[in-house]
C-alpha cells in the first residue's frame, strides 16, 4: 500500500546506498529519484556525511534514501566519514551496494557486505557505469551472484540505464516487516472508543500534537474506532458525557497520577509512550529494566537517551522530570549522563539502566539495534512510560492492555 507523503519519515523504509567513493553513488540516487536530491561531483569525496531524504519511490511508496561516504575514504576525516557510514547501518531497513565494473568486489566490498549479513539487511548489488566498458565480465557477474546471493543489476545511472530494472529489484526484496504493523489497532474493536488524553502545556508544540498522539489517533481511526480527544483537566467530564465506557484510556505518561486516579479501575489504561515501546521496540525487553528499576541503588549510573532534540523547557521531562523521581525513590546520589538525537554511546557497560524515550523519531531497526547493543553489554534498559507509571505505582495496571507482558510482569515480580 502506498501512503501519502507525509508519512513520518521514522514510519519510512530506510534505503542506504554504500559503495567507493566516485563510485557513482550519489548519481545514482538522482536517478533512481528523478531528482538533484544528491550532490554531483567527479572530485572523490563529495559526500562526507550520511544525507538524508525523504521521499516516494515507486513502486515501493514512502521510503528514505540514505547517500554515504566512501567506503574507502582516507586520512583521519576519512576514517570519521567511514566510521559515520557504518553507523547508518543500525537504521538501515534495505542496503544498496554498488560497484565499479573494473574492481568489482575487493577487500572493501567485502566487509561491508560481512556487516550487512550481521545485521541481516537484504542487499541488492549494483554494478554501475557499465556503459564506460566494453562488457561487465562474466566472471563478475557470477562471484557478486554467488556472494550476494542474487544476480547484481548493470546500471547506467548518468544514461539512467538499468533504473527500472533496479526499482523493481528494491520492491523485490524489501522486508516487509520494517515496523510493527499496530500501535492500537490491535487492542481494539470496530465502534471501540478510546478517550486520548493530550496535555497542552509548556512542552506542548504550538498549533499541533506531537508525532505519537497524531499516529496513534489514526491508527484508531484506521481500525474504525471512536476516538475522543481530551486534556487532562477534563477527563472526568469526557467520562462522564460518554454513553458508553470507553474500551481504553491513553495518556501523556507526564499526567498518568492525575489520569489513573480518574480513570475506573474496569477500563484499561495505558500511554503513548508505552505503546511506542511495544511499537518501536520490544516491551519483553523493558520488563527488565522494570526490575532493575525496583533494585536501583545510591551511586548507580542511568544513561537517558532521547531519539529527538526538541526544546527542552524549565520542568523537562528527560533531564529534570526523572532525574527528580529517581532520586526521590533511590536516593541523591545518583549519576545521569543524557544523549539525544543520533547520538548513542559506545561505553553502554558503563551504566546500571538506560532510560529510553519512546522513540518515535526512530525507525524500528535503529530502536532494536540500540536494545540490541544494550544486551549485549549487559545494561537493562526501560521505557520512559513504563519507567514513569513504575515510579509512581501504576505499572501493573499501564501493562494490563498488553495480557501476555502483563502476565510476565506479574511473574517476575512474584520470583
Amino acid at each position: 500500500m502506498i501512503r501519502m507523503q507525509s508519512t513520518p519519515q521514522a514510519n519510512r523504509l530506510h534505503i542506504a546506498v554504500f559503495g567507493r567513493r566516485n563510485v557513482g553513488k550519489s548519481s545514482l540516487i538522482n536517478a533512481l529519484t528523478n531528482q538533484n536530491l544528491a550532490l554531483v561531483s567527479d572530485v572523490a569525496g563529495t559526500t562526507t556525511d550520511p544525507v538524508y531524504k525523504a521521499m516516494e519511490l515507486l513502486p515501493l511508496g514512502p521510503v528514505v534514501m540514505i547517500d554515504t561516504a566512501g567506503i574507502d575514504d582516507i586520512g583521519m576525516l576519512g576514517e570519521l566519514r567511514v566510521k559515520k557510514t557504518m553507523e547508518v547501518m543500525r537504521k538501515t531497513d534495505l542496503a544498496i551496494l554498488v560497484l565499479d565494473p573494473e574492481i568489482g568486489l575487493a577487500n572493501f566490498e567485502e566487509e561491508i557486505l560481512k556487516k550487512l549479513e550481521e545485521r541481516e539487511i537484504p542487499v541488492v548489488a549494483v554494478i554501475n557505469k557499465s556503459d564506460l566498458v566494453k562488457e561487465v565480465s562474466e566472471e563478475l557477474i557470477s562471484k557478486v551472484r554467488e556472494r550476494v546471493g542474487k544476480k547484481p543489476i548493470l546500471v547506467s545511472a548518468e544514461k539512467k540505464q538499468g533504473i527500472e530494472e533496479l526499482r523493481q529489484a528494491l520492491a523485490k526484496n524489501a522486508p516487509v516487516d520494517y515496523e510493527e504493523p499496530f500501535i492500537i489497532g490491535d487492542l481494539i474493536k470496530p465502534g471501540d472508543t478510546v478517550i486520548l488524553v493530550v496535555p497542552i502545556d509548556l512542552a506542548a508544540p504550538k498549533g499541533r500534537l506531537i508525532l505519537p498522539q497524531v499516529q496513534t489517533l489514526r491508527d484508531v481511526l484506521d481500525h474504525d474506532g471512536i476516538a475522543v480527544v481530551t486534556k487532562e483537566r477534563e477527563l472526568k467530564a469526557t467520562l462522564r458525557n460518554l454513553r458508553e465506557k470507553p474500551k481504553i484510556v491513553v495518556t501523556d505518561s507526564q499526567a498518568f497520577t492525575k489520569v489513573d486516579a480518574d480513570v475506573p479501575e474496569d477500563i484499561l489504561l495505558t500511554s503513548f509512550s508505552i505503546l511506542f515501546a511495544r511499537y518501536k521496540g520490544d516491551l519483553e525487553i523493558y520488563l527488565e529494566g522494570a526490575k532493575k528499576l525496583e533494585e536501583l541503588k545510591p551511586g548507580a549510573k542511568v544513561l537517558i537517551a532521547e531519539a529527538c532534540t526538541h526544546r527542552r523547557v524549565a520542568d523537562d521531562i528527560g533531564t529534570v522530570k526523572i532525574p527528580r523521581w529517581l532520586r526521590l525513590r533511590v536516593g541523591n546520589d545518583l549519576q545521569f549522563d543524557h544523549v539525544s538525537g543520533r547520538e548513542y554511546p559506545e561505553n553502554l557497560t558503563d551504566y546500571d539502566l538506560i532510560l529510553h524515550c519512546g522513540g518515535c523519531m526512530l525507525n524500528r531497526r535503529e530502536m532494536l539495534y540500540r536494545l540490541k547493543e544494550a544486551k549485549k553489554a549487559g545494561v537493562p534498559v526501560i521505557n520512559y512510560g513504563m519507567a514513569i507509571a513504575q515510579l509512581h505505582g501504576i505499572l501493573d495496571r499501564a501493562l494490563k492492555p498488553f495480557p501476555t507482558i502483563h502476565a510476565m510482569w506479574v511473574s517476575r515480580k512474584q520470583s
